[in-house]
């Protein structure tokens, strides 16, 4: 390793958390004169994410043996992975920063936030207080960080969309990039902790679907349009590709850890990977450690249960958030295809914008290599009769007639088939241990229509 080293802890833990990864790497060679590490305060409401990342910018100016746009290294744990985000991607001199970072080295990442965050806020967040032997993210004060952690948050939504889904390349194969490489444990907390937080298909705290920066939009036109008959209704952005000059970043699980573990008390599986992580230093090298770490823990990644998370926005044709609104899948096998059964999975609502959900799908139980068929069925309400939602198809799924009006004018039902998503291996929807994002998109207009305007919108007739 030619440069320094940065560490970034995550929410609510302390700088002292990186004392063992300290103590390793310098019995494996590295000069301890050369690490960093970087304490930020999370405990505190009026604190953004977006703050800390300003305050770590000025302090890593300041910072005695880092000079002022020399390259280093980063490992971050948990939120640091969103800190370190937010530093490449807020501010005006991100092409700089882009290719000072060279390489980032992710610990269990919150890059999609936790299943525990809105928990923060409530009793729950009180019980380890102070007690970071039982974990040290996710479970005390700090309002606006929670936020930004909360499943679904409007924070990771738009974050994705600067650094993962633009046009822009922030991980990309060469020098003016940083490489990425994401660690997470395969296990989760035991005893009473294990019992109060758990949730499925987490190292017991960030989901394992969540961690990678291995991301794709797909966006749901159902919006009518008179003028263009020619709309693709379904648009995948392409995943993070060579074509878009985006690398793969493999999610890479580590036996035997959990979220506080994974920092605390990393094994030498672990140690051995990010020692040789740091030494990688072209394209052919990052794709060399790529194969030879998901070798190592194949046997790992097999034993664990496949999840994937969909965060799903559903906007009008104005922008404007729909925030009343049900998405049910139901699945059709080969031995019964026309027999539908609903989809099990686990919806979380942001709390701070509801037209925004996260939802966590176990791939097992879906049971893909005997899937046929997949429906989709959607509702909408504006709660009002003076206003509704719709699309261009109704709840038989065919397309709608523009002067046809479903009974119940304040709710919105259509059903169709995506069963293209299952055949078709360059659009298909389902891939372990992702998050795809998910724009749905509806009409909302006043209704019903009047000969002289709406309910809501009319003209006075004169009198004769």
């Amino acid at each position: 390793m030619s440069h320094p080293l940065v560490l970034i802890h995550g929410y609510s833990d302390v700088p002292e958390s990186f004392q063992n990864w300290e103590k390793i790497l310098s019995k494996r060679g590295i000069d301890v004169s050369t690490i960093h590490v970087c304490g930020y305060r999370s405990l505190t409401n009026e604190v953004t994410i977006k703050d800390i990342a300003e305050g770590f910018d000025r302090a890593l100016r300041l910072r005695a043996g880092l000079n002022a746009d020399e390259p280093f290294d980063a490992i971050v744990h948990s939120t640091g992975m969103l800190v370190i985000r937010a530093w490449l991607t807020t501010y005006a001199r991100q092409e700089k920063r882009k290719r000072r970072l060279k390489r980032l080295i992710a610990l269990a990442p919150a890059s999609f936030g936790s299943p525990l965050a809105h928990k923060g806020r409530s009793w729950l967040g009180a019980i380890f207080k102070g007690n970071r032997s039982l974990g040290p993210d996710f479970m005390d004060a700090g309002d606006l960080i929670l936020d930004g952690l909360e499943l679904g948050s409007r924070y990771t939504w738009d974050l994705a969309h600067r650094d993962l889904l633009s046009n822009e390349v922030f991980y990309g194969p060469d020098e003016d990039t940083p490489y990425v490489f994401t660690f997470c444990g395969a296990d989760n907390y035991k005893g009473l902790q294990g019992f109060v937080t758990n949730p499925d298909g987490t190292d017991g705290t960030v989901r394992w679907a969540g961690c990678s920066l291995n991301t794709r939009k797909i966006t749901l036109d159902l919006t009518t349009d008179e003028e263009n008959t020619t709309i693709k209704r379904i648009r995948f952005d392409e995943w993070r590709s060579d074509k878009r000059a985006h690398l793969q970043v493999p999610f890479i699980p580590i036996a035997g850890l959990n979220h506080g573990s994974i920092i605390e008390k990393p094994t030498t599986e672990l140690v051995d990977l990010v020692l040789k992580a740091l030494r990688v230093t072209n394209q052919e090298e990052y794709a060399q450690w790529n194969q030879e770490a998901i070798e190592k823990t194949d046997k790992t990644r097999r034993k664990m249960i496949p999840w994937q998370q969909f965060i799903v926005r559903a906007l009008d044709e104005r922008g404007d958030p729909i925030t009343d609104y049900h998405v049910r899948l139901s699945a059709g096998y080969q031995d019964s295809p026309d027999k539908l059964k609903p989809v099990d999975v686990d919806v979380h609502t942001y709390t701070g914008d509801k037209s925004l959900r996260s939802f966590h799908f176990d791939l097992k139980k879906i049971r893909l290599e005997e899937l046929a068929r997949l429906r989709v069925e959607i509702i909408a309400s504006s709660g009002t009769d003076l206003v509704r939602y719709y699309g261009h198809i109704p709840s038989d799924g065919q397309p709608q007639d523009k002067n046809e009006r479903q009974t119940a004018a304040s709710q919105w039902t259509a059903v169709f088939d995506m069963d293209q998503l299952i055949t078709n291996e360059d659009i298909k929807l389902f891939y372990p241990f992702t998050t795809t994002l998910i724009e749905l998109q509806l009409n909302r207009d006043p209704e019903p229509l009047l000969p002289n305007g709406t309910k809501v919108t009319w003209f006075v007739e004169r009198a004769k």
